[in-house]
Order: C-alpha cells, then structure tokens, then sequence
C-alpha cells in the first residue's frame, strides 16, 4: 500500500512539492522562486511556462530525493495562488499571454465601470465579491479584449481559461494530449462568474464580462468522489499517480489547519495575508468589507462556506524592503534589524501597492510612509513593516467579528511569516488574543495533501487529520489595552493619507 501523500503548492513568488505520512508529518520538500514581471505600474505578470516547467521539476526532485516511485504515492493534490489568470491554446498548450497576476490592478477601470452602473450588486449577490482588481473575471475580460486574437479563438473552442491550478492538472494529465480541464470549487468561487448557491459558471455574471462559457473549466468538488485524471505516465511523476484534491491556497489552509467546524479562523501569512472564518454550509453575507467564499467541499457533501478578509501585501512588504529599497540581505533578517529598536519611533507603513483589499476596497490608494523624522533609521522602517502586517489583520479581525458576532478567542496563524518570532508577538499585541502556530506552518500544501488523501482513503475522516494537528509555539499579548488602542488608532491615521491617489475612472 502506498504510503505517502505528495502536493503542489504553487505560490505566487514559487513553487513547491512536498511529501507527507499518515501522520501529517513533512517527508521531503523541493521548492523554486519564479520570475515575477513588472511591466509597468500596477501589472504584475507571471510566465506560464516557467511556473509548469518549475512545477515539474519540483515533483521530480522530490520524488529523486526520497527514492519515491509513483507507486508509493497514494495520491496528489494542488494548491494554488487563487484569481492569477491564464489562457493557453488547447492544441498546443501555449499561452497566448502571460498570467495576470492577482496582485495585478489593471483592470481597475473594469472594475468601477461595474460597481458605477449597478452590476456590481449582481456580482455581489451571486457570487459573494465586490467587482474588483483582486478577482479573474476581469483579468479574463481584459485577456480577451486586448490580446491579439484570443476571442476568437475563445469562440471558437480552441483558447481555454484557468486559475493555476487548472493550467497545472491540464499539464499533469496530458496537456494537448488528453489533460483534464478542471478547476474546484474554491477557485471558481474567486473569480466572480460563479453562482455560489448552484456552484457553477453563472451565465448573468459571463455576459457581464462577455466571456464564452466554452472556454471555462468544469467545477467539481475540492475532494472529489473520483479522480480529476491521473499524471501521464511520460510528465514530471513517470507513472499515474491519481489528482484528488484541488484547493485555492488559503482554503487549503483551512484544511490544513482543521479549521473544519462552524466559527474556527486562521491567518495565512504568506505575499499577502488571508484570515478566514468557517460559516458552515451558510452563506454569510459581510456587511463590513469580507467577501463571502467556499472554503471547500468534500466528495458529494453539501460546500462548507467562509467569510474571508484578503491582504494584498504583507510577506511582500518584507520582501520589498530586500528587494527594491536593498535594506535586507534576506527576508529573515527582517526581524533582527527591526529588533535594533523598540519600537516604530511613530512610523506607520501602509504598504498599498495595489491599493487596498479587504475591508477597505480601495484601488485608488497607494503606499505610503508617514511619521518620518532625521531620527528614524531602517531599523524603524522594517519594524513598521512588521507593524503593517499586524494592523492590516486587525482590521479584517474587527470587520470578521462585525459581521460574524463571533469574538476571535485564539487565531491559528501559518505561511512562512510565522518564522519571525518578533512580527508573531506583535500580532499578539495589536489584536490582544493568543496566536497559535502549530508543527507544520505551511499549512497549504498539508490541505491540499489532505483533500487528496481523504478522497482515496488515505485518510478515513476528518477526524484523523484532526489528530494530527499540534502546537508548536504560543504567544501571547502583553501591550496595555491603552496601548493598544493608540497604536491602532494611528494606524487607521496613517491609512487615510494612502486614499485618493491615483483617479479611477
């Protein structure tokens, strides 16, 4: 019998394969960054081609590391960075475009069009979002309007869309020859076509963005009864290992987490920060901001539902600060520098690079730095970058209370953010409740393991991956509440100066 579980976890700066036991335990893992393509203001841009060929190469080093066969793999699944877009011929397997990227606000003016005009309460009402730069549906209209013949070929059957997980399991399982064109439940519901009452593509919402239904993948659960396909015996695993699971990465958190009953909520530190709440199979509609979301659905069981709060720049912020402003070496060292300092000296960074996600839907704000003096250094500037991804859940933590009247007790935190014990603590502080990190923090991949493992077997039930759920570290507040109060309110400050940047149209 086989013994293991492998995953994809494709994430918006790399890629991952990992290996896991009945235990939950991580066996071996190979990861790879990937180029990411600024070509202008706002676009951000990924290269299909080289998230598939890292994709492949990350199975086959895992595999070869382990001394794994394909018949020790029970099965496989994929998560992926949700709403980054991609069209491809479904002759050829080429791309007619790069991938806009979710971070990618270009389609800002498609976006309030609809909001302006009344459709985006359509939108709302059907598929649980605002019309925003965040989701695919706009990111496909704009595909289709100003590449070169995509439409056309749309129309005629011949141009397929995806998410990243759907270009992933089309090359897993054949690519132009026989690849299964398939996405789930999760990612559907991010990309404002589909009804989350029926869990299919809505033909309203398509002709709001005139999209031709034949170009879209069919949705199935996120565990389904039967496989997606299995992997070509001639692609990256060299045998046919059956695709089980498919999840968005944050609902792949979800699972990984076990956040599997009514009113349990995690946070994903990742590029960005996603915390979700489990609703049940209710679907909770946010007055405050939140988007409403399937967190997933197992085999025929009735859809679990989430109210999500999305961040656009966190991890990133870290990572800006080694990148574009060269202050860091690594992201790591992130923490020792801001630990030269007590505190932020008064400096708040809101880091609005692509304006503002939940709960404030704004793409007309831009990033900014405010409370500078000659007295403040780098350290002060990477403690408030700390600081802004602390805040920034705060504010999704008070509209998630708002709208749930669920008062957060404890938040189970994952994502490679959680290594850095300083922004940990302040999470605790900012928020005044305990932050909980359990043994395996990269929670998305162990979801996606998890969703595949439950379908074949692997796993009997839920209850099973609950047992394997442990905790690795606590911390917990230890600001006055005064404290917190006056540091929060000058965030709130500091994120009215980010608004009425740019002019949306």
């Amino acid at each position: 019998m086989a013994e293991f579980v492998a995953a994809i976890d494709q994430g918006t700066t790399s890629t991952r394969c990992m290996i896991f036991s009945h235990d939950g335990a991580e066996v071996a893992r190979h990861q790879r960054e990937h180029e990411q393509i600024l070509p202008r203001a706002g676009w951000v841009e990924h290269n299909p081609a080289e998230i598939w060929e890292h994709t492949a190469s990350a199975l086959t080093s895992v595999l070869q590391m382990t001394n794994l066969s394909p018949k020790d793999i029970a099965a496989l699944g994929v998560t992926n960075q949700r709403e980054t877009t991609l069209v491809w011929d479904r002759h050829t397997g080429r791309p007619y475009c790069n991938a806009i990227v979710w971070q990618d606000t270009r389609t800002d003016h498609i976006a309030a069009v609809l909001d302006r005009d009344g459709r985006g309460d359509v939108i709302r009402r059907k598929a649980g979002l605002p019309p925003a730069t965040y989701f695919s549906g706009g990111k496909l209209q704009w595909i289709l309007d100003n590449v070169e013949g995509v439409r056309e070929a749309a129309e005629h059957g011949d141009a397929l869309f995806g998410t990243v997980d759907t270009w992933l399991v089309w090359n897993l399982t054949g690519g132009p020859r026989g690849g299964v064109h398939v996405t789930d439940v999760t990612n559907a519901s991010r990309t404002m076509l589909m009804d989350l009452e029926t869990l299919d593509w809505d033909d309203e919402l398509l002709s709001l963005f005139t999209i031709p239904r034949e170009m879209l993948p069919v949705i199935a659960p996120s565990s389904p009864q039967q496989p997606y396909g299995v992997t070509s015996k001639t692609g990256p695993v060299g045998g046919e290992v059956p695709i089980t699971g498919i999840l968005g990465d944050q609902h792949a958190a979800m699972v990984g987490q076990v956040c599997l009953a009514e009113g349990e909520a995690k946070n994903t530190y990742g590029t960005g920060n996603f915390l979700l709440l489990n609703t049940g199979e209710k679907i909770v509609r946010s007055r405050n901001g939140l988007l409403t979301t399937v967190c997933y659905q197992f085999e025929d069981a009735k859809p679990v539902y989430a109210l999500e709060g999305s961040i656009a720049v966190t991890g990133a912020a870290v990572q800006w600060l080694r990148d574009q402003l060269g202050i860091i070496g690594a992201a790591e060292e992130s923490e020792a520098l801001a630990r030269q300092v007590p505190d932020s000296g008064g400096v708040y960074f809101v880091p609005a690079f692509s304006g503002l996600f939940a709960p404030y839907w704004r793409s007309d704000a831009r990033g900014a730095i405010v409370g500078l003096s000659r007295y403040h250094t780098n350290a002060h500037l990477a403690r408030a970058t700390l600081e802004a991804i602390c805040y920034q859940s705060r504010d999704v933590v008070d509209a998630m209370e708002a709208d749930s009247d669920v008062r957060l007790e404890v938040l189970k935190v994952d994502g490679g953010v959680t290594s850095n014990d300083l922004c940990m603590q302040i999470q605790a502080d900012v928020l005044g409740v305990d932050v909980v990190r359990p043994v395996v923090a990269e929670t998305t991949a162990l979801g996606a393991a998890y969703a595949a493992g439950l379908a074949v077997g692997f796993w009997a039930d839920p209850a099973e991956l609950r047992a394997n759920w442990r905790e690795d570290k606590r911390w917990r507040p230890v600001w006055s509440a005064d404290q917190r109060a006056a540091a929060y309110a000058g965030w709130r400050k500091a994120v009215q100066r980010t608004l009425n940047w740019v002019d949306v149209c």
